[in-house]
Protein backbone atom coordinates (compact mmCIF):
# COMPACT_ATOMS: atom_id res chain seq x y z
CA UNK A 1 0.00 0.00 0.00
CA UNK A 2 1.07 3.30 -0.57
CA UNK A 3 0.37 7.23 0.32
CA UNK A 4 0.88 8.56 -3.20
CA UNK A 5 -2.49 10.10 -3.06
CA UNK A 6 -1.71 11.92 0.55
CA UNK A 7 1.47 13.50 -0.42
CA UNK A 8 0.57 14.89 -3.85
CA UNK A 9 -2.81 16.38 -1.59
CA UNK A 10 -0.35 17.73 0.96
CA UNK A 11 1.86 19.42 -2.13
CA UNK A 12 -1.45 20.59 -3.51
CA UNK A 13 -0.06 18.86 -6.80
CA UNK A 14 -2.32 17.02 -9.47
CA UNK A 15 -1.85 13.32 -10.76
CA UNK A 16 -1.92 14.33 -14.13
CA UNK A 17 1.69 16.92 -13.63
CA UNK A 18 3.32 13.58 -11.67
CA UNK A 19 2.18 11.79 -14.57
CA UNK A 20 4.36 14.08 -17.03
CA UNK A 21 7.33 14.19 -14.74
CA UNK A 22 7.32 10.32 -14.51
CA UNK A 23 6.35 10.08 -18.60
CA UNK A 24 3.70 7.81 -17.22
CA UNK A 25 -0.13 8.04 -18.33
CA UNK A 26 -2.85 9.57 -16.10
CA UNK A 27 -4.62 6.12 -15.73
CA UNK A 28 -1.09 4.56 -14.73
CA UNK A 29 -0.34 7.53 -11.74
CA UNK A 30 -4.43 7.76 -10.75
CA UNK A 31 -4.17 3.48 -10.55
CA UNK A 32 -1.07 3.77 -8.38
CA UNK A 33 -2.53 6.89 -6.27
CA UNK A 34 -6.03 4.46 -5.62
CA UNK A 35 -3.87 1.93 -4.95
CA UNK A 36 -4.95 -0.58 -7.51
CA UNK A 37 -2.03 -0.94 -8.63
CA UNK A 38 1.69 -0.66 -6.76
CA UNK A 39 4.70 1.14 -8.74
CA UNK A 40 7.88 -0.82 -9.43
CA UNK A 41 10.91 0.20 -6.83
CA UNK A 42 12.45 2.25 -9.63
CA UNK A 43 9.02 4.57 -10.01
CA UNK A 44 8.23 4.81 -6.49
CA UNK A 45 12.21 5.97 -6.15
CA UNK A 46 11.76 8.52 -9.28
CA UNK A 47 8.43 9.61 -7.61
CA UNK A 48 9.64 10.08 -4.34
CA UNK A 49 12.64 12.10 -5.85
CA UNK A 50 9.97 14.07 -8.47
CA UNK A 51 7.97 15.08 -4.93
CA UNK A 52 11.19 15.67 -2.79
CA UNK A 53 10.37 13.18 -0.03
CA UNK A 54 11.91 10.14 1.40
CA UNK A 55 10.42 6.75 -0.49
CA UNK A 56 9.75 5.76 3.25
CA UNK A 57 7.12 8.88 3.20
CA UNK A 58 5.43 7.21 0.54
CA UNK A 59 4.89 3.49 2.23
CA UNK A 60 2.00 2.11 4.71
CA UNK A 61 3.83 0.39 6.94
CA UNK A 62 1.77 -2.85 7.28
CA UNK A 63 1.12 -4.46 11.38
CA UNK A 64 0.68 -8.33 10.11
CA UNK A 65 1.04 -9.84 13.92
Amino acid sequence: MNRIKEVLDEKGIKQIWLAEQLGKSYNMVNSYAQNRRQPSLEDLYRIAEILNVQVKELLIERNDQ
